[in-house]
């Protein structure tokens, strides 16, 4: 389990996040979402340890993160971030290979295992005939894929696979189009079906969010507005509460998917 318990930041004297307190369970599938500014992101990179909180704390398994190793923190837990900006024009498979660092000994080079476990990576995400391809050249969300492929070689032990590891995606959809948003909701579903993978994903989408998620928490100011599952969660009430506008929600009779089309005040 991934755990905030009345966590508070801020960058210098701006407050950010204040009181958060949330569990992800082994093998829940969350969603973070509100408008900008909410303190979503920030909030991710307390989780991944990468922040440590003013006051409060966050435990991994009921360890407090700060105690563990960021070695041992990254063979646990990856992230995708919003954009990826490489020095270099490296190939897929060389971005893949990244991931494998925290598994790695000092000056220790990537071996058969690691290639394997990257490639295994690029095929669960569909990326598997890209690997020769100059990550530059790619489409939005051919990156994507290949990203998330990083991330789970990173989260491998091996060729197994990454059953009990956690995935936290920071806007995953942002700059793709609707092809690609539903490609990687898609994506995203099966790994946590088929690796029983814990995920955490921020997103201004929100019916991204109701397709994909199990559970939403809704930022607002740093705070948390409520949270639960999605289907209780995401009312009109509740969505006109955090972003100040009205909404219908609809669930779709084919799909079961919840649309919440934007409806502006008179």
């Amino acid at each position: 389990m991934l755990q905030a318990d009345d966590v508070t930041f801020g960058y210098g004297d701006t407050p950010v996040v204040h009181g958060v307190s949330l569990a992800v369970p082994a093998g829940g599938l969350v969603g973070l979402i509100g408008p900008n500014g909410s303190g979503k992101t920030t909030l991710l990179r307390l989780l991944a340890g990468t922040r440590r909180p003013s006051s409060g704390r966050v435990l991994l398994d009921g360890k407090p993160i700060g105690s563990l190793s960021r070695a041992a923190i990254a063979r646990r837990m990856a992230v995708v971030p919003q954009e990826a900006h490489l020095a270099f024009d490296y190939t897929v498979l060389e971005v893949a290979l990244m991931g494998r660092y925290p598994h790695l000994g000092a000056f220790a080079i990537e071996g058969p295992v690691d290639v394997s476990v990257a490639r295994e990576a690029l095929a669960a995400t569909g990326a598997a005939e890209l690997e020769s391809r100059p990550f530059s050249t790619l489409s939005g969300g051919e990156k994507q894929r290949v990203i998330i492929a990083a991330a789970l070689t990173q989260i491998s032990a091996g060729a197994s696979g990454a059953a009990g590891s956690i995935l936290l995606l920071d806007e995953p959809t942002a700059a793709l189009d609707l092809k690609y948003q539903l490609a990687v909701g898609a994506l995203l579903e099966a790994l946590h079906r088929d690796r029983a993978l814990t995920i955490v994903v921020s997103t201004h989408d929100l019916s991204f969010a109701a397709r994909l998620c199990r559970t939403l928490v809704m930022l607002k100011n740093g705070r948390v507005l409520s949270s639960g599952p999605t289907e209780t969660i995401l009312t009109p009430e509740r969505v006109r509460a955090l972003y100040d506008v009205d909404v219908d929600v609809i669930r779709h009779g084919a799909s079961g998917f919840a649309i919440v089309p934007a409806a502006p005040r008179p």
